[in-house]
């Protein structure tokens, strides 16, 4: 469903991506780690179309540069931005005109229950707290009904029930058939979520595995092998 071949992205003259590959399937949870630096967010970055790069990426049958391929996919960012003057409930209907679609008014309640969003619906975006334009920001990516999301950090600035909602979400996601690909720091918080773990380091897949083949082996303890990184 989410396909990377041969992605290379340099600036100037330092490859902050070399040559990347991997792919996810339908209905599958996959987890992008690394340490910093190791190009994660360079890869999403181009994965979404925020960036120009060398290489192909499929969403779906469609290259990534396609507006099917678009219509297809949710991104979360890592720091949400959202319009000053718009309300939380403007945000969400927002999104879903942008692509095309009138917001499912039911759903939309439902994302605001969720969420505890209720009584900030009708704030301002320049109102409202990190955590809180975190949650607007993963209700706006939801309203579409994507087919794939990608959700970088998206647990980072959460209150303890908001970062339970999001795991139970994912399995939801999951139960569902859709593709999510999450980049993370909290490994601990996803272990008990992934199907496929992707390892980066300097730029580079070191290593992808399926938790079939991690042979129930600690996510966290496959992170310090893997990457060779210092656990102390």
């Amino acid at each position: 469903m989410l396909e990377v071949k041969h992605l290379t992205k340099s600036y100037k003259k330092t490859k902050a991506v070399d040559d990347v590959n991997f792919n996810i399937g339908q209905g599958e949870i996959a987890v992008l780690v690394g340490p910093n630096g190791a190009g994660k967010s360079t890869t999403i970055k181009s994965i979404v179309g925020l960036l120009r790069f060398e290489g192909e990426i499929s969403i779906g049958s469609y290259n990534n540069k396609a507006l099917k391929a678009k219509e297809l996919l949710s991104y979360v960012p890592e720091i949400p931005t959202l319009f000053p003057l718009l309300t939380v409930r403007e945000h969400i209907e927002y999104m879903a005109l942008a692509y095309g679609k009138t917001a499912d008014e039911e759903k939309l309640t439902a994302l605001l229950n969720r969420f505890d969003l209720v009584d900030k619906a009708d704030k301002l975006g320049d109102e409202l707290s990190k955590g809180m334009m975190q949650k607007v920001s993963i209700c706006a990516a939801l309203i579409v009904d994507p087919k794939v999301i990608i959700l970088d950090e998206p647990m980072i600035g959460l209150d303890p029930k908001a970062i339970k909602e999001i795991k139970k979400l994912i399995i939801e996601l999951k139960q569902e058939n859709k593709t999510v690909m999450i980049s993370t720091h909290m490994i601990e918080m996803i272990e008990d979520l992934w199907d496929r773990v992707i390892f980066m380091k300097e730029g580079k897949v070191i290593e992808n595995i399926s938790r079939t083949d991690a042979d129930q082996e600690d996510l966290e303890e496959l992170f310090f092998k893997i990457t060779g990184e210092n656990d102390e």
